[in-house]
């Protein structure tokens, strides 16, 4: 039986680590912190409970796909809910759109926006239904190895995507600012500009309006608690505040990694941290990529955060609430052209005790605030809390209503947080942004180039940042490994 040693214990990781264990790996998950889940943690204080990380619920079918491989649902651990709202977006004072949970309600509120506007989302979202069938359902599941696993049938007819972007799609016959943004929105999750974001990505936005936004009840964790659970009934071990030190080489091949300065010996080493700090970990001549390669890169946002617990209900809010009352383009320069803290932020706000009452106590409100921002930029508590004003007297305006007098407690987490915690690089939230040219093939590679038996998975390895790519990324490179050893 091989020894499989994994680094991290993100949703890649996890994922990687049942289907390994079901093909009869011996598997050890290895994770730095005390808690699993990588990312996705949880803070609990007070009688609330936050997630630290992730907070959307989207492509639910991905997560269906990935327990039906284990003869398990979702409801097998944990109890969604479809919200309606699916999330609200300010524009000015108590000046919002709520994006409704089905798409012919959603058609009617672009319609009475802008008269002839459905006609043309109805047209965008059949070519975003067709794409997302393409993508979520094959290509994202190919491994990147060649740029020929782009090459089919079906994508030789649809290359203009490629190179027309998701900005110039929207904006070609939708005129109204406010729906242009709400259309441009969901692909900030790939964590690029929607002027630097291929058109074919518009399956984001039948993610969003074909597919809906879910709350799994207490929270994203419990995603991570369901797949921790599935993984150690596979036999999966998994060993928390472990730090990896050092991953082994003998001629060109892995032989073990060094964890609190303890050797363990492993036939495979997979790592779901951050690819650059696992390369970090081995000798120089066995770096698949090196620092210029990866200062050249187009990182996704990193992100300012902040967990506050309220004692009073907040009005005027749903449990996903954006706000764009500023220039979007602005800050958005902020964070990939000319990287520093923005002027006029964008910021993004999470309610989940609007529709989970299990996260906070009664008659109160648990609020989690973030603020987009450039990776790699100076964090300092004194930045973090002229931020936070910032923010709170802006959404007071925006919502009508008091609310910083009411704070029981606020906790942050930004830069250097993310640093320290994930050995992320820059200090980034969501990986490498999806541009075209850190599309498929042209991500780091889920195999060593120079290392044997070393593999990577997560984020920065195809297909992407977000949740339902890595669990499709741990699938990924547990097929990878299935082929390179089979009959376990």
């Amino acid at each position: 039986m091989k020894k499989i040693t994994i680094i991290g214990s993100g949703f890649s990781a996890l994922a990687a680590s049942c289907y390994l264990a079901k093909s009869g790996f011996e598997v050890t998950i290895l994770e730095k912190n005390t808690t699993v889940g990588g990312r996705a943690r949880q803070l609990i204080k007070d009688g609330f409970t936050f997630d630290i990380g992730p907070t959307w619920y989207w492509m639910p079918d991905v997560f269906e796909k990935f327990f039906a491989d284990f003869e398990k649902k979702p409801s097998d651990y944990y109890t969604l809910e479809k919200l309606n709202p699916a999330y609200e977006v300010y524009f000015d004072s108590l000046n919002s759109i709520k994006i409704p949970d089905n798409q012919t309600d959603i058609l009617s509120i672009f319609e009475n926006e802008e008269k002839g506007s459905a006609k043309h989302l109805n047209q965008f979202l059949e070519e975003a239904k067709f794409n997302y069938d393409v993508a979520i359902k094959d290509l994202v599941y190919r491994p990147g190895v060649s740029f020929t696993e782009l090459i089919t049938p079906v994508t030789i007819k649809k290359v203009n995507q490629f190179f027309t972007s998701i900005r110039t799609k929207v904006r070609k016959k939708i005129k109204s600012h406010k729906l242009r943004q709400i259309m441009e929105f969901p692909v900030l999750f790939l964590g690029a500009k929607p002027s630097d974001t291929p058109s074919f990505y518009s399956f984001m936005n039948y993610a969003d309006f074909g597919l809906g936004t879910w709350h799994p009840k207490g929270g994203m964790y419990e995603v991570i608690k369901a797949m921790v659970t599935l993984a150690v009934e596979l036999g999966v071990t998994i060993e928390t505040n472990q730090n990896v030190e050092k991953i082994n080489v003998e001629s060109g091949v892995v032989k073990s990694v060094v964890s609190n300065g303890i050797s363990i010996e492993s036939d495979i080493v997979l790592s779901g941290a951050d690819y650059h700090h696992t390369e970090t970990l081995l000798e120089k001549k066995y770096r698949g990529y090196s620092e210029k390669y990866w200062d050249s890169k187009v990182f996704a946002p990193s992100s300012l955060l902040f967990y506050v617990g309220f004692n009073k209900k907040i009005e005027n809010v749903s449990h996903h609430t954006l706000f764009f009352d500023t220039d979007f383009d602005v800050h958005a320069k902020d964070i990939y052209d000319n990287p520093k803290w923005p002027e006029k932020p964008l910021f993004y706000a999470s309610f989940p005790s609007k529709t989970d009452s299990s996260v906070a106590p009664e008659s109160t409100e648990a609020g989690i605030f973030l603020i987009p921002i450039a990776p790699g930029i100076e964090d300092t508590p004194e930045i973090r809390e002229k931020y936070f004003e910032n923010i709170i007297k802006r959404f007071e305006l925006l919502t009508n209503q008091e609310v910083s007098e009411n704070v029981i407690f606020k906790e942050s987490y930004c830069v250097n947080d993310f640093v320290n915690d994930y050995n992320s690089y820059k200090g980034n939230a969501y990986g490498l942004a999806n541009i075209l040219t850190q599309t498929a093939f042209l991500r780091p590679k889920i195999v060593s180039k120079k290392v044997e038996n070393l593999y990577f998975t997560g984020q920065l390895t195809v297909p992407g940042p977000g949740v339902p790519p890595s669990l499709i990324s741990g699938k990924i490179v547990s097929d990878l490994i299935n082929k390179k050893f089979p009959n376990q």
